[in-house]
């Protein structure tokens, strides 16, 4: 265990697009880039079937609680809302 960077590690609230079709995945990580590779290399279970993906929207926390419950909200009803708002001019953009 490392202290230094066991303080500065931080938890990732992402959001990813299907490329292929307009299916939206939301989870959590502490390691963004590696499980956005897992996303597209068909290493998840759960998104193999609908890959490629591109990340379209991610918020930091330092704290794994904080992003796991982030994660439930914006899986929620008022979360997908907010994302939808947020990203529109994004999302009028693509399409």
């Amino acid at each position: 265990m490392n202290p230094v960077r066991d303080q500065n590690l931080m938890w990732y609230v992402y959001v990813i697009k299907s490329i292929k079709s307009d299916y939206w995945y939301t989870g959590s990580t502490n390691d963004l880039r590696k499980r956005f590779n897992q996303h597209n290399t068909g290493k998840s279970t759960y998104t193999k079937p609908r890959g490629p993906y591109k990340l379209i929207y991610y918020e930091a926390s330092l704290d794994e609680q904080d992003a796991r419950s982030r994660e439930l909200y914006l899986k929620s009803g008022m979360g997908k809302r907010y994302l939808k708002q947020r990203l529109k001019r994004f999302l009028s953009l693509t399409g």
